[in-house]
């Protein structure tokens, strides 16, 4: 039975935590790891492209499960030098439930980054080079004035339909904005109208196979400064 827990918003369905702002999982309810080795790192040809000084941005940090795949391979891949990793969140969880969702994936670094959370609005530096930065507030504020650019982008708002403010074209514009020149994105995400904006903002985009119950996902790279 699915229950609701009045102190963050989240309703747990099936061990899996549900936005309720959003009616929406915060990862697949197949496998959110695998999910996000699917998309996000094999979207953007990770970790064959890591390099020292290599950055990744995100939309919607959740319960950190892409970052901690993201440090986890990073970690593998043995890449001497520095990742940086930058999200932007506009409701952060609390730690209770992001502990309690991420004890589904014991084989990921969750400790570690659990005792500093929260607490990561400043840049935080982990072992192995790897820095990480949530930044608070509406994207389609924060990241307009953001200095950085990413070689890699991961798209994960909720669903376009539910969440539809990570996915305007004017917030889609500014991640091509902010991207390292030929680099890339990738989301779960399938619907025309987001590839049709993230093509005009001036990614290349193609449609692959989705993960789990998602028929497509979209990758893209950028082609237009």
């Amino acid at each position: 039975m699915d229950r609701v827990d009045q102190k963050s918003d989240v309703m747990w369905r099936d061990g899996v935590p549900v936005a309720t702002r959003f009616d929406d999982p915060y990862y697949s309810l197949d496998d959110g790891a695998a999910e996000a080795n699917h998309v996000f790192l094999g979207g953007n040809d990770l970790p064959a492209r890591f390099r020292d000084g290599f950055a990744i941005a995100e939309l919607g940090f959740g319960t950190g499960l892409n970052f901690l795949v993201a440090l986890k391979a990073w970690r593998a891949a043995g890449v001497p030098g520095a990742l940086r990793f930058t999200s932007f969140e506009a409701y952060p969880m609390v730690r209770d439930d992001m502990a309690r969702a991420l004890a589904a994936f014991p084989d990921l670094p969750s400790a570690e980054f659990l005792d500093r959370w929260p607490g990561l609005r400043e840049p935080t530096v982990f072992e192995d080079g790897v820095t990480l930065q949530i930044v608070e507030g509406d994207a389609r504020d924060t990241l307009p004035a953001w200095p950085g650019r990413a070689d890699a982008w991961f798209l994960d708002g909720f669903a376009p339909a539910r969440n539809p403010e990570l996915w305007e074209p004017r917030l889609l514009v500014e991640v091509a904005r902010h991207t390292a020149s030929g680099g890339t994105c990738a989301t779960y995400a399938a619907a025309g109208h987001v590839r049709r904006a993230l093509a005009d903002a001036g990614f290349e985009i193609t449609r692959r196979s989705g993960f789990g119950r998602k028929r497509h996902m979209s990758v893209g790279r950028l082609t237009a400064p």
